[in-house]
């Protein structure tokens, strides 16, 4: 089964403008687009996933992208959301220089398969600098879901 960026986010699941300015900060506001698009039930269990992975590796990436995940029992399929930042935040990324766009995703503590398949191709879209400039370009959720799919 094939997962692809478009299949999993819509334009509830992408927020054009995160107001926060810490890690801690941005990964609250991930999780509540994710409650109010009605895709995690138990937000408690879905923080303290993701909190636990960020005590692992910090999911800083590079070129100021940060994809916070975790793996939860409280899911039954994984879920994603993508969020763009007005002002760069310090993510404790690869190349230590802070972020802008962030990608959170949550799977089922059973599969391995779409959660790994999920963040490869995030990770390969975003080794192109035009594309991570025309997301944070982006005006709608409409255009990141367009920009995401070509």
């Amino acid at each position: 089964m094939s997962i692809n960026l478009k299949s999993v986010l819509t334009k509830e699941t992408i927020c054009l403008h995160l107001k926060g300015s810490s890690k801690e900060d941005i990964i609250n506001e991930l999780l509540d687009i994710l409650v109010a698009a009605n895709k995690i039930t138990d937000r408690a269990a879905a923080l303290a996933a993701v909190m636990e992975r960020e005590t692992k590796m910090s999911t800083g990436m590079k070129h100021g992208i940060a994809i916070p995940h975790g793996k939860s029992q409280t899911l039954q399929n994984l879920v994603a959301c993508i969020g763009i930042s007005d002002e760069p935040v310090d993510f404790d990324t690869l190349d230590h220089k802070p972020c802008r766009i962030f990608i959170m995703t949550l799977s089922p503590v059973e599969q391995t398969g779409p959660h790994l398949q999920f963040l490869a191709e995030v990770s390969l879209l975003f080794k192109s600098e035009e594309k991570r400039n025309q997301i944070l370009r982006a005006a709608t959720p409409e255009e990141i879901i367009r920009i995401l799919s070509e």
